[in-house]
């Protein structure tokens, strides 16, 4: 028998070398890297708008105090918590145009000072006269106040 011999086909050789870094391992990671930092990023960055404040209806009210001397007048102005406005010592005539809330009473405080005297109030809204008042006499007082129309013109 003839000898035998081996023949080795596709036979690799054994090397300690360590194998080279596979290059579409890399491109795959940065990718996806790259796409999660571009979805953190647009939920940081998309974040709802904050909802504006809805606009408050208004009216306009017209106060008006006559007289002579002075007085301390307490008012209701565009404020949506209805605290008066307050000035002192006003040197009467005074009169003040003003937006107030709908739903709130518009309303006007006189109060006299200690020469006393005779002052009136009276209150217009939208342009219609709606109260008139008087005070007399030493830190005498009177109060003017209404009703506020709906948007439709309706009261209430």
């Amino acid at each position: 028998m003839p000898p035998a011999t081996e023949i080795v086909e596709n036979s690799e050789v054994s090397t300690d070398e360590p194998k080279g870094i596979d290059r579409r391992a890399i491109a795959v990671a940065l990718t996806l890297l790259v796409a999660c930092g571009g979805l953190v990023g647009y939920g940081i960055l998309d974040t709802p708008d904050k909802p504006k404040p809805r606009a408050v209806p208004t009216a306009e009210v017209t106060y008006e105090v006559t007289g002579e001397g002075t007085a301390d007048i307490s008012y209701l102005a565009r404020n949506e918590a209805g605290d008066a406005t307050v000035v002192s010592g006003v040197k009467l005539p005074w009169k003040k145009s003003v937006q107030v809330p709908v739903g709130k009473a518009p309303t006007v405080y006189i109060t006299l000072d200690e020469k006393g005297g005779e002052a009136s109030c009276t209150l217009a809204i939208r342009g219609k006269h709606v109260q008139r008042s008087m005070a007399m006499g030493k830190f005498g007082r009177a109060t003017c106040t209404g009703e506020l129309p709906k948007g439709d013109g309706s009261l209430g």
